[in-house]
């Protein structure tokens, strides 16, 4: 599938915007690590252009943890070649994941039954819809889902005032299925402004464990993507693995490029 010229650079923009309502943006060295509540934590990411070495991998995670975040670093593999090398000279766990673009979406309907609900912010059911998120991404099992929390983030009342405020304000989209009255499936957009144009990630889409196989992750991702692209000029995810991606891709999403992901090493 042929995709235009000048997606990735935005999706890099986009990576460099979502962070700045909620952090301040501290440079270490080649990384821009971003320090706000860790009730919404952002990952440290390299500065185009910019060498990124493992003592500046070391002190990013240093500034994380002083800071109470979670130690997590993220960059596009293909716009940072070297910074893979660095992040396992400082001892840190790596991982990659499949960055796609909505380029030709299909509709995908959801089982005879299931119901989709956009989220409010002052629905009281929010918990649960997160509580949901989070049995879900405790037992990925194959990781069926797209862009699970990409660094770890707190449950509970803080971390929901804060999804609360970011519904109320359109900088989180939340849609939860719902069958038989139970939520059985959770998703989220969120749209940044870059350069005067919206750009969102489809992002924490999430199936009970006993339910996956039926397509609602899939259903539920397709209707994020149409209500993203109302207003979005680009729409994109990152999905857990090939095999994820590869479901993606027969709904309409190409693949873009592979993002790195890093975290402190079990026992770290």
């Amino acid at each position: 599938m042929s995709l235009p010229p000048g997606l990735l650079e935005r999706v890099e923009r986009y990576f460099a915007a979502a962070p700045l309502p909620d952090a301040r943006i501290e440079t270490v060295g080649g990384l821009d690590v971003p320090v706000g509540s860790p009730m919404w934590p952002y990952p440290a990411r390299p500065r185009p252009g910019e060498t990124v070495s493992a003592d500046d991998v070391r002190s990013a995670a240093a500034l994380q943890q002083a800071a109470g975040l979670p130690v997590a670093l993220e960059w596009v593999c293909e716009d940072a070649p070297t910074v893979e090398a660095a992040v396992r000279a400082a001892g840190l766990a790596v991982d990659s994941s499949p960055l796609l673009v909505a380029a030709d979406p299909v509709e995908l309907l959801l089982p005879s039954g299931v119901r989709l609900y956009l989220v409010g912010a002052e629905d009281p059911e929010l918990p649960r819809y997160e509580r949901l998120a989070s049995i879900a991404f405790a037992h990925p099992g194959p990781r069926s889902e797209a862009g699970g929390p990409s660094v770890g983030v707190a449950l509970g009342s803080p971390r929901t005032a804060v999804l609360r405020e970011r519904i109320a304000t359109g900088r989180t989209v939340m849609m939860v299925a719902v069958e038989d009255g139970e939520p059985v499936a959770v998703g989220t957009h969120h749209p940044v402004d870059v350069d005067g144009a919206e750009v969102t990630e489809i992002a924490g889409v999430a199936t009970l464990p006993r339910l996956r196989g039926r397509g609602l992750g899939a259903g539920l991702a397709s209707a994020l993507t149409a209500h993203a692209r109302e207003s979005a000029e680009l729409v994109f995810l990152v999905a857990g693995d090939d095999d994820v991606a590869r479901v993606y891709e027969r709904t309409g999403f190409a693949r873009l490029a592979t993002v790195g992901v890093a975290d402190l090493a079990d026992g770290g």
